[in-house]
């Protein structure tokens, strides 16, 4: 296995771990300090679904850096910063809609963030098959 793919998928993989504990204290965060003010403005189901897609792309995260020990093909990089693009642009438009209600127009930046996701999915397939 060459020192490059090691690295991409080391990287990959801690990157992968801290967007995982990221979303445990963030959902922890929204859970226990936030609910009420969440509830208040009606953005608690927004918040879960944040977190929820934070938590979903980072296991993909983590399946991709597993797959990155055993391929060796720059779609697997692709996939995985499109996972990350698709986390912060997604799940970290609706953290802000929900945190900072003024900064609403941000919300058009989300379904970008879902296209990344799609594309990561995509790319994931497409570089496993290039094996």
């Amino acid at each position: 296995m060459s020192d490059s793919v090691n690295k991409n998928a080391k990287r990959t993989l801690i990157v992968a771990s801290v967007f995982g504990a990221l979303a445990v204290g963030i959902g922890a965060f929204g859970a226990h300090s936030l609910k009420a003010h969440l509830l208040e403005i009606g953005r608690f189901d927004t918040f879960e679904t944040a977190v929820r897609y934070h938590f979903y792309h980072t296991f993909a995260l983590l399946v991709v850096g597993l797959l990155q020990l055993r391929f060796n093909n720059k779609y697997l990089s692709w996939s995985a910063n499109s996972f990350l693009a698709g986390i912060l642009l997604f799940s970290g438009s609706l953290y802000t809609l929900c945190l900072a209600p003024s900064l609403a127009y941000l919300g058009i930046i989300t379904p970008f963030g879902g296209l990344f996701f799609i594309s990561g999915w995509l790319v994931t397939a497409f570089g496993v098959s290039r094996q």
